[in-house]
């Protein structure tokens, strides 16, 4: 497994650990008759841990960036398939001119 996928759990984990207080916080207030304002901050302080978590996660799992520059070297050939049965070039986009001189 890699770091980020297990950081990415732990964040999760961590989130969720948040949600559960808050509910479990807001029925204590039920039962003790008194108004929510706001979650302890102890949830504020695990809610901002845990996003700051998930959110490094997302960054790092995927892999590295490739280059989207048309000269890159990393950039590969796409070929169409041989299988033609499902190019369609009949379609809607035939109405539309296929040149449309705008000036700005």
């Amino acid at each position: 497994m890699n770091l980020g996928f297990v950081v990415g759990v732990f964040g999760v984990l961590i989130l969720s650990h948040a949600a559960y207080s808050t509910i479990q916080y807001r029925g204590l207030l039920k039962i003790m008759e008194e108004e929510f304002s706001r979650p302890p901050i102890n949830v504020i302080l695990e809610l901002i841990i845990g996003l700051a978590l998930c959110m490094w996660a997302a960054l790092t799992f995927p892999g590295k960036f490739l280059s989207i520059h048309p000269d890159s070297d990393e950039n590969r050939t796409v070929s169409l398939p041989d299988n033609s049965d499902f190019m369609i070039f009949n379609h809607r986009g035939r109405l539309f001119p296929p040149e449309i001189d705008m000036k700005f």
